[in-house]
């Protein structure tokens, strides 16, 4: 079990298995397994039928898909799925669920999504794979929402386990003077995120370019930074989820789930 610090007090802890995936529990679990066996538990627990389904994206959510279009076949489950990104979208048909939008489904019962880092008090850092736009609308567009990761997400503060900043998405013709102006307020550094098997920056399913922000300060007041930096013209938005997250499934190595709720919300 990974908990580190002190928690809030509005941050419940409980250890659960997940049996569905008894079988495939080893002493020494890899990473793919550990996100497997907190995604199962997360769809178990969560999806309903005649729900709305939040899809999110990542590594860790191909899991709960896989999971999601089992359950739907061997349950006659009727659930409207609605993405966070093009992955998302692309695992929705791959599995033959039903693909909704937020034209016609614009509150969502639950949705279920990744996250690059979770700290003590539910903050999370999200975007590493770029999508961290969609992902907030879907989130702030539901009811309920739910973080699965491996253990290797789970920290006490931002930055103790993810190095790798926390995203902005902006507008490509800001991302100067943005960088600028974020560094003045608060220090650090901002890398402009490059694309791996293409010349040039990474350009979100929006059209948008990403900034990387190395903080300095681990001990800032989130929730204001998140509003202050989001108020520079040309941010887009901006890869911290405060008060968004409901409850956070980590897999751990020894094959158990560390369940974290936020009472809170």
């Amino acid at each position: 079990m990974l908990v580190r610090g002190i928690l809030p007090k509005c941050i419940n802890i409980s250890i659960a298995s997940s049996a569905s995936l008894s079988s495939a529990l080893k002493t020494n679990m890899s990473l793919e397994q550990a996100k497997q066996v907190a995604a199962y538990q997360a769809v178990d627990e969560f999806v309903t039928n005649n729900c709305t389904f939040g899809i999110g994206s990542g590594s860790t959510v191909v899991y709960a898909v896989q999971r999601l279009a089992e359950r739907v076949e061997t349950e006659r489950l009727n659930v409207t799925c609605i993405p966070t990104s093009f992955q998302a979208k692309q695992l929705i048909l791959k599995h033959n669920l039903t693909l909704g939008e937020l034209d016609t489904s614009p509150v969502i019962d639950v949705t279920i999504d990744g996250a690059d880092e979770v700290d003590a008090s539910m903050t999370l850092i999200k975007g590493g794979g770029g999508c961290l736009l969609q992902e907030k609308i879907v989130a702030s567009c539901s009811k309920k929402m739910i973080v699965i990761a491996d253990y290797t997400k789970d920290s006490n503060k931002l930055g103790d386990r993810y190095k790798k900043g926390i995203p902005i998405e902006v507008v490509p013709l800001a991302y100067v003077p943005i960088k600028n102006k974020v560094i003045e307020l608060y220090g650090g550094d901002i890398k402009l995120r490059n694309a791996v098997a293409k010349a040039g920056p990474v350009v979100t399913d929006n059209g948008n370019f990403i900034l990387d922000w190395l903080f300095a300060n681990q001990d800032l007041d989130w929730e204001k930074v998140s509003t202050a930096i989001k108020m520079i013209p040309g941010v887009v938005e901006i890869g911290l989820f405060v008060k968004m997250c409901n409850k956070a499934y980590f897999g751990q190595p020894e094959g158990n789930v560390v369940e974290r709720t936020n009472s809170s919300l």
